[in-house]
């Protein structure tokens, strides 16, 4: 293998390692729910979802997995819009 190539993968190694290098600005996700699919969408700092508890209340257990799932790679904005309490400070 090139040695350009090798210090490539290590770099990249190091990066992964680091999630907090990256940030999401913008997703489009697939949750398979309990009892079915959702599309959890995130833009900037606002979440949406397809499920009827989001219809109702503004966040759901499906974006608050996500929240927790990216913690590292969210703003904290993003990390905490539409999360109870509780869940913000675990």
């Amino acid at each position: 293998m090139n040695s350009t190539l090798i210090s490539k993968v290590e770099k990249a190694r190091r990066y992964a390692e680091e999630p907090d290098r990256a940030r999401f600005n913008n997703f489009e996700v697939t949750f398979n729910g309990g009892h079915d699919e959702h599309r959890v969408t995130m833009q900037d700092t606002e979440f949406r979802c397809t499920c009827h508890f989001y219809e109702v209340h503004d966040t759901c257990a499906h974006i608050m997995a996500m929240q927790r799932i990216l913690q590292p790679m969210l703003s904290e904005e993003q990390r905490t819009v539409g999360a109870p309490v509780s869940l913000v400070s675990s």
